[in-house]
């Protein structure tokens, strides 16, 4: 092999280590910040074929509907706890310290953001409510008032206009 091609080849693969090594540490680096998103059922049954279950001390995100009756204040501080559920019939636990969304309620659909601290409960640093697609603001509400407000699917179809060119 000539020298030149020698000195080409090294750097190529020089080149292709360093590019492997960046992409490695940047996945390492972004391990930390995946958060897994998991229903109740999928929680507990686990995800999957495989029915992979998170592990114990894992980031995730854990979505469904607040069971009516569940919702657990402490008197002293903001610690608050409250069941989850889905079509799965399956509950689990989540425990939150801090203020609650407006939204939040009995019923409402949630999706907490934190660490799992066992098989069924999860240690929430973040809760955010979810709304339908009829929400709207208050102030919004407000400024509306007297003004029938028809939702786009129940509104009249019309009819399209034709060109006078026999389009």
């Amino acid at each position: 092999m000539q020298p030149r091609r020698k000195k080409r080849l090294l750097s190529m693969v020089l080149v292709l280590g360093l590019i492997a090594g960046a992409i490695g540490a940047m996945l390492f680096a972004l391990q930390q910040n995946i958060n897994l998103f998991y229903t109740p059922g999928q929680l507990i049954q686990g995800l999957g074929e495989g029915k992979i279950k998170p592990d114990v001390g894992q980031r995730l995100r854990l979505g469904g509907m607040v069971v009516p009756g569940s919702v657990s204040r402490d008197a002293t501080s903001l610690k608050v706890s409250f069941d989850l559920t889905d079509d799965s019939g399956e509950i689990a636990t989540v425990e939150f310290e801090g203020i609650l969304p407006d939204l939040f309620r009995e019923g409402q659909g949630i999706v907490a953001q934190g660490v799992l601290k066992n098989a069924t409960v999860l240690a929430a640093t973040e809760v955010l409510a979810k709304h339908d697609e009829e929400y709207m603001p208050p102030e919004v509400a407000e400024a509306l008032k007297g003004i029938r407000h028809v939702p786009p699917s129940q509104l009249p179809v019309q009819p399209t206009a034709t060109n006078s060119y026999g389009g």
